[in-house]
């Protein structure tokens, strides 16, 4: 099932029509009164939230879902017409998967949706990640540094992650960006450096194990730099 909160209703109608044509089952709502309403039924596998909406705003129903541990890990494409990259690291920042602005294709919405349900699908097994004091449980979105919780918004525990999934391997800008922001993600601006260099200070002495590889990307090290 996947919900769309969006206001407008020729586009709500619209989105829901093409989703059911590729055999996605989907549910619209104008405000967040009824999406909450719907939520407390059942979760969905994905969310389409715009920002812009009568009452709560899209940028608050996002930081209630990942607020609440039963949420936390839906994920959720932020379609609005504001386009501006503060918006865009606004909602991103906010825990969003992906991020498409209007107006757009509706086979494109359908591919962002398929793409961003790939990369959230559910491992089989669950991770845990040891390295040095630092302990990592993505399942429990849980981050420890000598025993004390490290405090790390959605995408810099997102980019830890990553990190730590191919532990000695270099990541390139290209894949890291993808995996952690996604497909619509921008190349050119320095959200990920930014998010490297405030995941370094939060990690403290653990930071230096996240080293620049110039030129292509980052690794995460099993020793300290």
């Amino acid at each position: 099932m996947i919900y769309f909160l969006e206001d407008d209703d020729s586009i709500r109608k619209l989105v829901v029509y093409a989703l059911e044509s590729q055999q996605f089952a989907a549910a619209g709502f104008p405000e967040a009164e009824s999406f909450w309403a719907a939520m407390a039924q059942q979760t969905p596998a994905l969310i389409l939230l715009d920002i812009m909406l009568p009452g709560e705003d899209g940028i608050s129903v996002l930081h209630r879902l990942r607020a609440d541990p039963a949420t936390a890990n839906v994920p959720v494409i932020m379609l609005t017409a504001k386009n501006t990259e503060f918006d865009r690291v606004q909602g991103l920042d906010a825990g969003a998967d992906d991020y498409i602005s209007k107006p757009f294709g509706m086979m494109e919405l359908v591919a962002r949706v398929r793409a961003v349900l790939r990369r959230t699908e559910p491992r089989s097994e669950s991770a845990e990640y040891r390295v040095g004091e630092l302990f990592v449980c993505p399942d429990r979105h849980e981050a420890r540094l000598a025993g004390k919780p490290i405090q790390l918004t959605y995408k810099e525990f997102l980019l830890l992650c990553t990190l730590l999934e191919n532990q000695g391997r270099v990541l390139t800008r290209e894949v890291l960006m993808d995996k952690v922001w996604g497909l619509g993600a921008e190349r050119e601006n320095r959200t990920l450096d930014v998010h490297i260099r405030t995941l370094r200070q939060k990690l403290g002495p653990a930071g230096s194990r996240i080293q620049t590889v110039r030129g292509v990307g980052y690794r995460l090290e099993d020793r300290e730099g």
